[in-house]
């Protein structure tokens, strides 16, 4: 009986398969989910084939490039957590977060309504709002957050931030400057006031 060996990809095809994704990923996020596998590929810089036998399905490169976008939100939330300072790392969650709902426009609803069953996201979205909640109690506790707060606050503002994608329509550099933007107006109302 033989066991079949981990296949562990060339450098050279590692690299193909980021520059895939990466590019499907951008694209989809200016232009919706019916680009071609050949304007993808032609992005990458790379033949049709090579996205085919990476990908042997639209939707297998779909749910890779939301796998990767999800794996983004986390990092942001686990480096906002080893922040040893609460209200530092809060902010860094809302502008990172900004910055990717700029650059990424509406990808995850697009690819949820298009393959609903794609991917499980409630365990990633679980996490990240019950870690965000964490670290604004932490951040109330140093007297940096506002008492009012709640996590639903949070929720309202980076929904309307996604309002940016028409900014987008611009430049993609406009619309991470309106997310820098909007993130600041957004901690500015978070902030705790002496006078409040």
């Amino acid at each position: 009986m033989t066991s079949r060996l981990p296949h562990a990809l060339r450098s050279d095809a590692r690299d193909n398969r980021e520059l895939i994704v990466d590019a499907a990923r951008v694209v989809f996020a200016a232009e919706g989910l019916n680009v071609s596998i050949g304007e993808i590929a032609r992005r990458a810089g790379v033949g049709p084939a090579t996205v085919y036998r990476r990908f042997p399905t639209k939707e297998m490169l779909v749910t890779e490039a939301l796998a990767g976008q999800m794996r983004a939100c986390r990092a942001v939330v686990d480096e906002a957590l080893a922040d040893p300072d609460p209200w530092h790392g809060f902010c860094l969650v809302i502008q990172k977060t900004c910055e990717l709902h700029a650059r990424n426009g509406d990808l995850t609803k697009a690819l949820m309504s298009a393959y609903p069953k794609a991917m499980d996201f409630a365990t990633d979205r679980e996490y990240a709002l019950r870690s965000t909640a964490r670290l604004a109690r932490r951040a109330q506790d140093a007297g940096h957050l506002r008492r009012d707060f709640v996590l639903d606050d949070l929720i309202l503002m980076l929904t309307a931030g996604r309002g940016i994608r028409a900014v987008r329509a611009a430049s993609p550099a406009a619309a991470v400057a309106a997310s820098r933007r909007f993130a600041a107006l957004t901690i500015q109302a978070f902030q705790a006031s002496p006078d409040a």
